[in-house]
């Protein structure tokens, strides 16, 4: 993971899609699950990404990847734990970027060079953003990313 750079340095889909994450608020930490509304994004869906956070060993389980993370991935992780399903570096790393946003439940902007499936050389920047059924806890991960290929 590269240093999180200043948010007003990624690409304008992504601070769209922060922009929107932040109005969902309203006053509080983080926006619900049922705050975000498919039909709003409808645009960015192909970027999208949800994750649900789980009490068991799995920890982190895709709920949602959208058709463009699924292509740029070489597989669809839908239904998978973080374990088998990670596009990162390591799995490590993987974990490390959840588990931040989810001990500081604060929106982590990050950007990174990547390797794609078919051995193209790439970029991306990534969002991840928490949700919270209760207001307190972090009950699912929000991401989204822009990428580009070289």
């Amino acid at each position: 993971m590269q240093d999180q750079p200043h948010p007003g340095d990624h690409h304008p889909d992504v601070l769209a899609v922060h922009r929107y994450w932040d109005g969902k608020r309203r006053g509080r930490e983080m926006p619900s699950r049922a705050d975000i509304d498919p039909l709003e994004l409808k645009r960015f869906l192909p970027g999208l990404i949800l994750i649900d956070v789980v009490d068991d060993e799995r920890r982190y389980v895709y709920r949602l990847v959208g058709t463009r993370e699924v292509a740029m991935r070489g597989k669809d992780p839908t239904g998978q734990s973080i374990l088998q399903g990670f596009f990162a570096p390591s799995l490590a790393n993987a974990l490390a970027i959840l588990d931040q946003v989810v001990a500081t439940r604060a929106p982590l902007f990050m950007h990174r060079d990547f390797t794609a499936p078919d051995g193209r050389m790439g970029d991306e920047d990534i969002l991840m953003m928490p949700l919270s059924d209760d207001g307190a806890r972090v009950t699912m991960l929000f991401g989204y990313t822009h990428h580009h290929l070289a």
